[in-house]
């Protein structure tokens, strides 16, 4: 029997690795400039901690924005726990990184992208369902500009 290396799986560690130490150093020193995170996780993670409420509204997968107002951010070696601010109701979030699929920085134009290896996993949110802009938000910053990131991609590393 032969073994193989499972580079998909390595990259994706090293991916959430990267998460882990830029959201260490935003823990540390803040967010820096105009950096900003779009995080979009599966909200039916078994280790995914959210209200009720949150989890009823977006059954599937949920986008949230780290911006402008944001508390007790604690990063682990699995996830990390963060207070975000939905219409003016804090909430409290734990995402493991496992359970994150996108992880996007507008502001420079970086984004990751994780992809479902589960052919069962058909249970995402509609196509039609918008991020939850989880922030204090003035009306400029309605509409921002994280659709020019560059997304990196495993299948294109596949055979």
């Amino acid at each position: 029997m032969s073994r193989e290396i499972d580079y998909g799986n390595l990259m994706h560690d090293a991916m959430r690795g990267l998460i882990r130490k830029v959201l260490q150093d935003v823990a540390d020193n803040g967010l820096p400039g105009n950096h900003h995170f779009f995080i979009t996780f599966d909200t039916a993670h078994p280790d995914a901690e959210l209200a009720d409420w949150l989890s009823d509204r977006y059954p599937g997968e949920m986008t949230v924005v780290m911006q402008h107002w944001y508390d007790g951010l604690e990063v682990t070696e699995e996830g990390f726990s963060i207070t975000l601010n939905f219409g003016d109701a804090p909430e409290p979030l734990y995402i493991p990184y496992d359970a994150i699929r996108t992880f996007v920085d507008p502001s420079v134009e970086f984004g990751l992208r994780f992809e479902q290896q589960d052919s069962d996993d058909t249970e995402s949110a509609p196509a039609d369902r918008k991020p939850v802009a989880a922030q204090k938000t003035e009306p400029e910053d309605d509409n921002p500009k994280g659709n020019d990131a560059e997304i990196v991609s495993l299948d294109s590393f596949r055979k």
